[in-house]
């Protein structure tokens, strides 16, 4: 039994860390400012506190039209199921048992010359390969885009339009906004994010416009290929939008549509989806021991229909809510909460790993038919340490339980030997062991400057 206190060498730097000096703490470019000394919209205010938006206002990177960007997570994550191949099921962030593993090692930055803009973020480490895997598009036709962006999560260029507050035209891969959470775990309140996160886009592949209608308003639409896809699931586009509304500097409002055929080789079947969120700050202390407190409600709920499925019994219902509350001018924060889905037919149900299985194999150890039932619900704990916005030590527990087997178990995921045969397949005289509950303890090292 591997120990689960990996993380008590950390502990005799904790008043070192706490009493370090810091900078401080703000939103998304809140220093950028328009040719009529305007803050930039949506940035009037310390945005910070919203999820999926922590970071410093200093940008020690930049380098006249550069502004670069480093970001290293690193984690140790201990399944109390122990599964003998330490392979962990069901997660789109939680990968190995009893191990520390790179999740994500990102270089890049923001280019901005003459309106002008680009964006590049490298993905070295687990996502490399993880990501990729829940892709089934490249198996439609040659060239294999899994391969060609495996190592890309942000690549895109643009223009900047100066009309209304402002209009940004961009295309290339760019971060999915479904599910609230960001991409990167740094930027959360949570390590491990809910199902409705976990289990819905963390990238789009097209075009998308930025519409900055006023300081408080962005309306932005996209044309992509698909639903976290490289390339096309059939003949058709996913189109959708995002509307994010902030009248105040305590409350965010975001609302996320999709349409879209994402069932491979059934082109006759289509998704709908909506994702909507509130986050409300409801206490901004900065003298006090308690700096700040936040709650975030998402609600989502979507269908698939045509094509041998009507939403009748092919349907997602989802929701996440969580408080956070940070302490001692935000060097410390406490997050509690989690969440629940209901899919039949689990179209965005992470397939278990087993032997190999990838989202274009599926395996018939654990189907995805329609009316294949599927509930879940889990829940999270986290404290953080972060004596500079730049740094985030993060403990959590969170336990996850399902309607029907799906965590790794005991005996894991992997055949005698290794994967054997086509990925996904049956192998004679073995069954993966999975069962309906996990508890895990997670402790993680993030960098982002």
């Amino acid at each position: 039994m591997r120990p689960v206190t990996s993380w008590l060498p950390w502990l005799p730097f904790l008043p070192a860390l706490l009493l370090a000096p810091r900078a401080h703490a703000q939103s998304e470019a809140t220093t950028d400012v328009t040719p009529d000394e305007r803050p930039a919209p949506l940035a009037f205010a310390d945005f910070s506190w919203v999820p999926g938006n922590a970071g410093a206002s200093e940008k020690p990177l930049s380098f006249g039209p550069f502004t670069g960007e480093f970001r290293l997570d690193t984690a140790y994550h201990y399944s109390f199921n122990r599964p003998q191949d330490d392979t962990l099921s069901g997660s789109s962030e939680v990968f190995r048992h009893g191990e520390v593993q790179v999740t994500q090692l990102g270089i890049g930055g923001d280019f901005l010359y003459k309106n002008v803009m680009g964006r590049l973020m490298t993905q070295f480490g687990m996502y490399s390969q993880t990501t990729p895997r829940n892709d089934a598009s490249p198996a439609r036709g040659q060239w294999n885009l899994d391969d060609a962006y495996r190592y890309v999560s942000e690549a895109y260029g643009g223009y900047h339009f100066d009309a209304l507050r402002g209009i940004n035209l961009q295309a290339g891969i760019f971060m999915s906004y479904i599910g609230l959470w960001s991409y990167y775990n740094a930027d959360n309140w949570t390590y491990q994010p809910s199902y409705v996160s976990s289990n819905t886009p963390w990238f789009f592949n097209g075009v998308r416009a930025q519409i900055y209608v006023s300081d408080t308003l962005k309306i932005e639409p996209w044309l992509i290929n698909g639903w976290q896809s490289y390339g096309r699931f059939n003949d058709g586009y996913g189109v959708g939008g995002q509307i994010l509304w902030r009248p105040t500097g305590w409350l965010s409002v975001v609302g996320n549509q999709y349409y879209g055929s994402d069932t491979l080789g059934n082109p006759d079947r289509k998704r709908v989806h909506t994702d909507d969120s509130v986050m409300v700050k409801y206490l901004d202390t900065p003298g006090g021991f308690v700096t700040k407190a936040a709650a975030s409600l998402t609600l989502d709920a979507g269908c698939e229909f045509g094509g041998g499925v009507d939403c009748g019994s092919q349907y997602f219902l989802g929701f996440m809510a969580y408080h956070r509350a940070w302490f001692l001018q935000d060097r410390l924060a406490l997050t509690v909460g989690g969440g629940a889905i209901t899919n039949p037919g689990r179209y965005l149900v992470l397939l278990p790993p087993i032997n190999g299985t990838t989202a274009a194999s599926g395996t018939p150890y654990f189907t995805a038919n329609p009316g294949d039932r599927y509930r879940a619900w889990d829940f999270q704990v986290a404290a953080d340490v972060i004596p500079q916005p730049f740094i985030t030590f993060r403990v959590e527990f969170n336990h996850r339980a399902a309607n029907v087997p799906y965590f790794s178990g005991r005996g894991g995921v992997t055949p005698p030997g290794g994967n054997q045969g086509a990925p996904g397949s049956l192998v004679d005289g073995w069954s993966p062991d999975l069962v309906k509950t996990e508890s895990r303890l997670t402790g993680a090292l993030m960098v982002k400057i």
